[in-house]
C-alpha cells in the first residue's frame, strides 16, 4: 500500500493501481522504455491491473513478466467497462490513462492521473482526473515518490 498525504486534500491510502494500456503503457503496442521497472517496483505494493481493448492483439505479450491483472474490455462501451472495472475494486485506487475510454475510471478513482504521452490525451479525460504529466514515467514515479503529489494537490 502508499499513502498520498496531501494538506487540505487528505490522506488516501491507495492498494490498487489500475493502469490503461495502449498509448499509456505502449506506443504503438510496444511497451515504453522505463515502464517495466517502475511496474516491477510498485508491484511490491500495489495491486497492479491492466485493462485494454487489445488493440494491436499483443496486449498478453507485452504483460508477460509483469506482475500485473490483464483484463481486456470489448469494442462498445469502454468507458463503462472500465469504469465498472474499477469500482469492482475495494476503494483505495490510483487509475492512470490517457484516452477518451479512460475518462471514467479515472473520475472514479481516488487518484486519476491522466498522461500527455506521445499520443496525446482526451481533453475529457483530462477534466476527469486530479493530475496531468507529461509521460507514463512521470506518472509511475509520482506513486514511487507519493510526496511530489503535495504541491499539485494541495488546497
Amino acid at each position: 500500500m502508499i499513502t498520498v498525504d496531501v494538506p487540505g486534500w487528505g490522506s488516501y491510502p491507495i492498494r490498487h493501481l489500475v493502469l490503461d494500456l495502449n498509448g499509456t503503457l505502449t506506443l504503438d503496442g510496444v511497451l515504453i522504455q522505463g515502464v517495466e521497472k517502475r511496474i516491477l517496483e510498485l508491484s511490491e505494493k500495489l495491486d497492479i491491473h491492466v485493462l485494454t481493448a487489445d488493440t494491436f492483439g499483443n496486449a498478453s505479450l507485452v504483460c508477460q513478466g509483469l506482475p500485473v491483472t490483464l483484463h481486456t474490455i470489448s469494442e462498445v462501451d469502454q468507458i463503462q467497462e472500465k469504469q465498472k472495472y474499477l469500482r469492482g475494486l475495494p476503494l483505495k485506487t490510483a487509475a492512470i490513462g490517457n484516452g477518451r475510454n479512460d475518462m471514467g475510471m479515472l473520475a472514479d478513482a481516488d487518484l486519476g492521473i491522466a498522461v500527455m504521452g506521445p499520443e496525446g490525451t482526451s481533453a475529457e479525460t483530462l477534466r476527469a482526473a486530479d493530475v496531468m504529466v507529461l509521460s507514463i514515467n512521470d506518472a509511475l514515479d509520482l506513486l514511487i515518490h507519493p510526496d511530489r503529489l503535495k504541491a499539485t494537490l494541495r488546497s
